[in-house]
């Protein structure tokens, strides 16, 4: 029996799929593997990165903080953010991360300062999953996107 599984923002749905066989979730205690028949649990999520993997092919994800409602047959991801890792763009990430570097060395204002290292910790994070996805290759995508990619 495979697991149906769903990520969620605010802003809209950026995932589904009904027959994945395994999710790896950011819980805030750690990461967490999902299978099928998992016990119900509602949970909390740290940054991290989320995996969904089916027949051989995974769907990844930067997740930046939310909650996981972890059924026996779904999985429903609510994340403040979330963010394809095939979307990622390494220019974008990198001027963010330095961006907030320099406000951080400069000295910000205190009410300034928690946004900073909120931005640099995110931008790190996307950093580490876009390479981690360069140094294997190509990976196999669960779904294509409009392009057909």
């Amino acid at each position: 029996m495979p697991i149906h599984v769903e990520v969620v923002t605010q802003e809209r749905k950026v995932f589904d799929e009904p027959q994945a066989d395994m999710v790896l979730v950011p819980g805030a205690e750690g990461e967490m593997g999902v299978l099928p028949h998992h016990a119900p649990l509602l949970t909390t999520m740290g940054f991290g990165e989320l995996v969904v993997r089916k027949q051989g092919r995974e769907e990844r994800f930067v997740i930046y903080g939310g909650v996981v409602d972890i059924r026996p047959d779904k999985v429903v991801v609510l994340a403040d953010l979330a963010e394809s890792s095939f979307a990622l763009d390494e220019a974008r990430i990198e001027a963010a991360r330095q961006g907030a570097q320099k406000m951080m060395a400069e000295g910000v204002p205190p009410e300034q300062n928690r946004a900073a290292q909120l931005e640099l910790r995110r931008a790190e994070l996307a950093l580490k999953v876009k390479n981690k996805m360069k140094a294997r290759g190509s990976i196999l995508r669960i779904v294509e996107d409009e392009n057909g990619q």
